[in-house]
């Protein structure tokens, strides 16, 4: 079929945007420069961002962003009627947009079909993108095959497709006042050095273990004080607690008892983070807090804390970097021992302390 020529994307005009990337938290975070970017590229255009319902809080208010666009993923689980009527919703929202420009960074079947739905005239994705999603765009950015790319620069090939890849990748996050006062509230009275710890994951394969994290708390606690501040979502307060019952010094349970806002302004507050490959461990790189990570079966430089990575320590069993959710052996648990964390914690907790002492 005949298909007439379309300018490069470096030379489009666009008027009105739609961002389309649902989730999760970390791939949210990830997807925050191109946000930026796009805005200096079109800083006339309307741009809009659909998004999970659950993750919304986050980018409200984002200066470069006009508007979110929620999506209602537990509607659709409800039952088949209220399935229809979120996808009806959803598409007639879609379409409502009248979207010149849309861009699709999820790269799955169900957003490439959110993509086509809008009748945009430019569709755009990258090659990456699977369960064929990648047939829905007019466009498709090239990622070249058999190289380690961080998902970070990944995404930044739409700002380079575009014109504005020499930019600096800003990760700007819309922290609410209301959200930094209640943090400031309660940690007003916490001893110093706060240091959060993500100890959940939801893959089981990524989830060191909480006697482990003990130890690093633990030695935190003996040498440099402070308080544990323990963050993550709520099915993660078991193991939360698995380690508070192992240690002597001040702790804060947080985890389920915080919006999405609450939890940033936490961690643009605390001192350090040591977290497991999750969201807040990505949120709390984005606004520049040092971090230890323990990374069992993932990778450093596909997924690591973007821009801090020093603290992010691998394991070095057969399997590291395997991406695998579910394994009988978990070799990697017990071969990625605290001290080799501890050296960077202890380095950056030194570091803390000096400043401290100073100011």
């Amino acid at each position: 079929m005949f298909r007439r020529h379309l300018p490069p994307l470096h030379e489009v005009r666009a008027t009105r945007i739609a961002l389309i990337k649902p989730s999760a938290l970390g791939d949210i975070v990830h997807t925050l420069p191109v946000l930026t970017a796009l805005r200096k590229r079109f800083p006339e255009a309307r741009i809009s961002w659909f998004v999970n319902r659950s993750y919304e809080a986050l980018i409200q208010g984002h200066p470069d962003l006009d508007e979110t666009i929620p999506i209602d993923r537990q509607e659709m689980k409800r039952g088949v009627r209220h399935a229809v009527r979120a996808i009806f919703n959803l598409a007639s929202r879609l379409r409502r947009g009248r979207f010149d420009l849309v861009l699709d960074l999820q790269g799955l079947l169900r957003s490439g079909l959110m993509s086509a739905v809008t009748g945009s005239s430019r569709r755009v994705g990258l090659s990456t993108a699977r369960e064929g999603s990648r047939h829905f765009y007019t466009d498709l950015i090239h990622v070249p095959q058999g190289i380690t790319e961080h998902a970070v620069e990944r995404n930044w090939r739409v700002a380079e497709a575009f014109g504005v890849g020499h930019l600096p990748k800003e990760f700007k996050l819309p922290i609410a006042s209301d959200a930094r006062e209640w943090a400031f509230a309660e940690l007003r009275d916490c001893p110093r050095p706060w240091l959060a710890l993500g100890v959940g994951a939801r893959w089981r394969t990524k989830r060191w273990p909480p006697d482990s994290f003990a130890v690093l708390a633990q030695r935190a606690q003996r040498h440099f004080g402070g308080t544990i501040l323990f963050v993550g979502a709520p099915d993660e307060t078991p193991l939360a607690k698995q380690v508070i019952d192992q240690l002597s010094g001040p702790t804060r349970d947080f985890t389920g008892k915080t919006s999405l806002p609450q939890l940033a302004a936490l961690l643009e507050k605390s001192d350090a983070m040591v977290s497991n490959d999750t969201g807040p461990l990505h949120l709390a790189a984005a606004l520049g807090r040092p971090v230890v990570a323990p990374y069992t079966c993932t990778s450093v430089s596909r997924h690591g804390p973007y821009g801090v990575s020093r603290g992010a320590v691998e394991s070095s069993v057969w399997c590291q970097g395997s991406y695998i959710k579910r394994c009988d052996r978990m070799e990697c648990m017990s071969e990625l021992h605290p001290d080799r964390l501890w050296y960077f914690l202890n380095e950056l907790l030194e570091r803390w302390a000096r400043h401290y002492r100073s100011a």
